[in-house]
């Protein structure tokens, strides 16, 4: 997969970044079997952080182009996580979204959505997954959209 991965992302116009460093006490992924479990990535792009509510501060759209930017990261951590080898990425398992939104928010999903397409869009059907997408009243740093994921990967 490594080959049509990288040569999809160059396609796109996408470079995925290193593999960003925890904030906090905890580790950017864990690897168990064959299943990558990794951390919560925020909301960021090369201009800083992504922040904001969305439904007041920001727009759907803009929501779904921020939980984009936190799929980018889940696959520059996957890979880390393949030790630098997407030939290993099997699939993506599960995803869950968190929007920080506002209380009368109600379309978590569509913004979620921006991190699901993107992950269709360069893996096929290997990034078909199952998914949650919860409101926040609030999120590390203010930002707009945090996701985890669980990955398949080859041992």
């Amino acid at each position: 997969m490594s080959n049509g991965t990288e040569a999809r992302l160059a396609e796109l116009g996408v470079e995925l970044p290193v593999a960003p460093a925890p904030a906090a006490n905890y580790v950017p992924f864990v690897v168990v079997g064959d299943l990558a479990f990794v951390s919560g990535q925020i909301s960021q792009n090369a201009d800083g952080l992504i922040t904001g509510k969305v439904g007041v501060d920001l727009t759907t759209e803009e929501g779904a182009a921020a939980a984009r930017t936190c799929a980018i990261s889940l696959l520059a951590q996957a890979k880390a996580a393949c030790d630098g080898d997407l030939d290993r990425l099997v699939r993506v398992v599960k995803l869950t979204g968190f929007v920080n939104s506002g209380p009368d928010y109600t379309d978590q999903p569509k913004v979620v959505n921006g991190a699901s397409d993107f992950l269709v869009e360069v893996l096929g059907d290997a990034g078909r997954h199952s998914r949650s997408a919860v409101s926040a009243g609030a999120l590390p740093l203010g930002v707009a959209v945090e996701i985890e994921g669980i990955f398949q990967i080859r041992p």
